[in-house]
């Protein structure tokens, strides 16, 4: 296939199947933990062993940053890649342009340690990456020294230069964001002193564990507010350390809701990242009716982990607590995909953050759901999806397809949906997926699923 067919859209078909969906499969690492395992092995001096590395092209996009600074950084084998670090403070300036393509966590990470590093670097990204607000990473790395030139609204392209005199600050997010409070704890790591990061709400907390895993010192506490406060103790000597991925969440997310609802299906997702900051969708799926169990835990990478079994069950519609927001933040588009089969009102409010990820998903959700004949209405910060107890029609009129704008979980929620509605559902674009799922799907069709290229 020509450079030029693949840049061509490729519509997706998914409809239902004449059998149900059964079977055990394993879902890519983790893609969070994967992007910090290249950075901080990046930061340690000597060799740091990554096993069950995701093989995306958003962390390829974070190694191919890592090395372009001055580390190597080889992949072995199937999701075994090998970092030999430069230390703390040891990258170099980039030769060429950082092209993060759609990965708005490494980014913003890679922006984090640039900030304490006396150079200049150029971000840019796709389409959908240069419409994000980098503005929330922007405003405490300049307090840390950090100076930015780019387009307005803090939006890629943009040139940035980092500091040799980096100052440790205390920093209080007005957003519920990990990549923000792990940018500054990058930042920070580089600095003299200690750095404080306070979280009004808590997010996901593999910085601090990584951070621990490799010898710096992080000491966390409860504030009298119930703030999170997180400091830093900065210039650690890193030590290299192996690591060992989980299978991650937000993946296992899909084939699982498609064990729910697809029916008489079982479906089994191998040692999934169980950390307690990650678990929001299984808790409102169990809240929902979901029949999931969990065996074999363990622990993996420093995380817990377990196998997790989704089965056909009749779901209900429920108000979601918007303070569970963080823990499920990625997850929301393929709960929507779950509450449109559900059977009453699916409440979600409190996700105003889903505006500004790779696409609107607020929007994108609403219209497509809407275009599958589901009942719902939107506002600012979230959806209400009138469930009727049955999947929606999906899509029946010859041509339509579902809008993703180059959003992955946009994309594949829809297809899953599709396994369950009616008439099934297209999309436009499947290529987008090997951002965070490469080989999603085969590893659905592997459990029965019926998708196919659309004509």
């Amino acid at each position: 296939m020509s450079s030029k067919d693949n840049q061509k859209p490729r519509p997706f078909r998914a409809a239902p199947g004449t059998a149900p969906l059964k079977g055990t499969v394993s879902v890519p690492g983790d893609k969070s933990i994967s992007h910090r395992a290249l950075i901080f092995g990046a930061m340690a001096v000597g060799e740091t062993r990554v096993s069950g590395l995701l093989e995306g092209e958003d962390v390829l996009r974070t190694a191919a940053a890592m090395r372009a600074m001055g580390a190597e950084v080889e992949r072995l084998g199937e999701g075994e890649w090998r970092v030999w670090g430069v230390g703390v403070g040891g990258l170099s300036e980039p030769e060429d342009v950082l092209d993060m393509g759609n990965a708005g966590t490494g980014a913003r990470l890679v922006m984090g340690l640039v900030a304490s590093h006396d150079f200049t670097a150029v971000f840019t990204g796709d389409a959908s990456l240069r419409r994000r607000p980098m503005g929330r990473v922007m405003e405490p790395l300049s307090r840390i020294g950090a100076r930015f030139h780019g387009r307005s609204g803090g939006r890629l392209p943009l040139a940035m230069t980092g500091t040799a005199d980096p100052l440790p600050i205390e920093y209080e997010l007005p957003v519920a964001s990990a990549q923000v409070k792990s940018a500054i704890l990058l930042a920070g790591l580089n600095a003299p002193g200690i750095t404080t990061v306070i979280e009004p709400e808590p997010t996901r907390d593999h910085t601090e564990n990584l951070l621990r895993h490799f010898g710096a010192t992080v000491e966390i506490e409860t504030a009298k507010t119930g703030a999170k406060v997180i400091r830093l103790t900065g210039q650690p000597e890193f030590r290299p350390s192996s690591i060992t991925v989980p299978a991650d969440p937000s993946s296992a997310a899909f084939p699982l809701v498609a064990g729910l609802i697809v029916p008489d299906s079982a479906v089994t997702v191998r040692k999934v990242g169980l950390n307690p900051l990650r678990t929001g969708l299984f808790t409102t799926l169990q809240e929902m009716g979901a029949d999931l169990s969990f065996g074999d835990r363990s622990e993996q990478g420093g995380e817990p982990v377990a196998d997790i079994t989704a089965r056909y069950s009749a779901l209900r519609g429920i108000t979601v607590p918007p303070e569970r927001a963080p823990s499920m933040i990625d997850e929301y588009p393929i709960l929507f995909a779950a509450a449109a089969c559900a059977d009453g009102d699916t409440i979600v409010r409190g996700a105003r953050e889903l505006r500004v990820k790779e696409s609107d998903r607020l929007a994108l959700m609403a219209r497509g759901l809407q275009a599958c004949g589901v009942d719902l209405e939107e506002f600012e910060d979230g959806l209400v999806i009138h469930g009727r107890g049955r999947p929606p029609q999906g899509l029946s009129s010859a041509g339509a397809s579902i809008a993703t704008e180059l959003d992955h979980r946009i994309a594949m929620s829809f297809l899953v949906l599709g396994l369950a509605a009616k008439d099934g559902i297209v999309i436009d674009d499947a290529r987008v997926m090997d951002t965070s799922f490469p080989g999603f799907v085969p590893l659905m069709q592997a459990l029965g699923a019926r998708l196919e290229p659309a004509a």
